[in-house]
């Protein structure tokens, strides 16, 4: 997972979200097993971020957060004129990038393309490729933001899903609210625990939501069963602690979240996706 939050890092300090670096850097000092190396290269880069922007210490409401992060990236990656040779350039990388970061990257830019044929493209190329689930969620973002409506049929973790892009979430909050229950539970045990364990509980499960979303998996989670939130929550903990951590006390995890032997099963179900999905982040991570 190292190297998914040292790109994550670098984003974020990119679009000059400093207050999310900062957040972030002092989670990773609290992580065991590293190099030292990598703690001397975080603790001086925090200093510099709390030395140069001391307004990152200041803390944002969501919605001012969500706002500014927005304005930033747009002003970032609109590039005013949009010749032909731009357009295609985008739709390029975006199709053939072997790095998936690079691949997210044109569509955030795509989402800002003024030209018709754009959305034509993407929705042809997500219903007819093989994508990485991350892109494809991507993809259905960026035609969301395009203004575009309407279903489409494709390929999600080896399932055949029909999702609208309208209702294809922007952010987090977007979400429905079974899903915000599993991270709103891990956030009450884990905030009394570490106070940086929430913000990155936030982090993974929404990269979590990318792979899963329109599965049988995500339906699953949709039930609005407090014993299926309980074990997502435990499952996601655990996930959580490990990455932390390098390893996490799962008998004491289950106990928090009431996981009793009748649930035994619905639990490992759960940590078996949350495997899968931080293989799948790793394996993105690999390529970049």
């Amino acid at each position: 997972m190292l190297d998914h939050y040292q790109f994550q890092l670098t984003r974020m300090l990119e679009a000059e979200q400093y207050g999310e670096a900062r957040e972030l850097l002092q989670f990773l000092m609290q992580c065991q097993g590293e190099d030292q190396r990598h703690y001397e290269e975080w603790s001086n880069l925090l200093k510099w971020v709390e030395m140069a922007f001391p307004e990152s210490l200041t803390t944002q409401t969501p919605s001012e957060s969500s706002q500014s992060e927005e304005d930033l990236r747009r002003q970032a990656l609109d590039p005013g004129e949009q010749d032909e040779e731009y357009i295609n350039q985008v739709l390029y990388i975006m199709k053939h990038h072997p790095m998936i970061d690079q691949q997210m990257l044109a569509l955030e830019r795509a989402a800002l393309l003024e030209s018709p044929i754009v959305s034509r493209e993407i929705e042809d190329w997500i219903v007819s490729s093989a994508l990485h689930p991350a892109v494809q969620f991507k993809a259905l973002q960026c035609l969301r933001k395009r203004g575009e409506t309407g279903a489409l049929t494709m390929d999600r973790l080896g399932e055949s899903v029909r999702l609208e892009i309208e209702r294809t979430p922007l952010s987090l909050e977007e979400f429905p609210q079974p899903v915000l229950d599993v991270l709103e539970r891990v956030e009450r045990v884990t905030e009394v625990l570490d106070a940086s364990l929430p913000h990155f509980a936030r982090e993974l499960w929404r990269e979590c939501l990318q792979f899963l979303y329109g599965t049988s998996t995500y339906n699953w989670m949709l039930s609005d069963q407090e014993d299926t939130v309980d074990c997502f929550a435990a499952a996601l903990h655990l996930a959580l602690a490990t990455a932390a951590y390098g390893q996490a006390d799962e008998e004491e995890i289950r106990a928090s979240y009431g996981i009793t032997e009748a649930l035994r099963f619905r639990y490992e179900q759960a940590c078996r996706m949350m495997r899968y999905v931080a293989q799948g982040a790793q394996g993105s991570d690999d390529d970049s």
